[in-house]
């Protein structure tokens, strides 16, 4: 199985910066992608951005330019670094992952979230 657990998020000012973690573990061969997303109260989840093994990135319109991604092979990390954030920017984040397991198995995993409020 596969475990992901996000952290980074916190309470912050409007224009202030967060850095969130996606630290994935279990039996993994691979990690082919880690998508970012986010859920604020009363709407639906949306998809923010996107790494894939490679390196290449999307993000949405919303926050491009602003937010950007990274990941350490190695590690099984992602990490979405968030710059002059917005009120509109508070949500629970969420990381999934598309992964390959040592088994051949591919799996789509998701971890618990974290917190992301911005507030004055």
């Amino acid at each position: 199985q596969v475990q992901l657990v996000e952290s980074g998020g916190a309470l912050v000012q409007p224009g202030e910066s967060l850095r969130l973690s996606c630290a994935a573990s279990g039996n993994i061969l691979s990690i082919y992608a880690m998508n970012w997303y986010r859920q604020a109260p009363g709407q639906q989840r949306e998809l923010v951005a996107v790494i894939t093994s490679d390196g290449s990135t999307n993000y949405a319109n919303s926050v491009k330019g602003r937010f950007t991604l990274s990941r350490d092979n190695a590690a099984n990390t992602g990490y979405l670094q968030m710059n002059r954030l917005k009120t509109d920017d508070t949500a629970v984040y969420y990381c999934n992952a598309d992964t390959i397991l040592v088994t051949g198995e591919r799996l789509h995993s998701w971890g618990q979230g974290t917190q992301v409020t911005v507030s004055s």
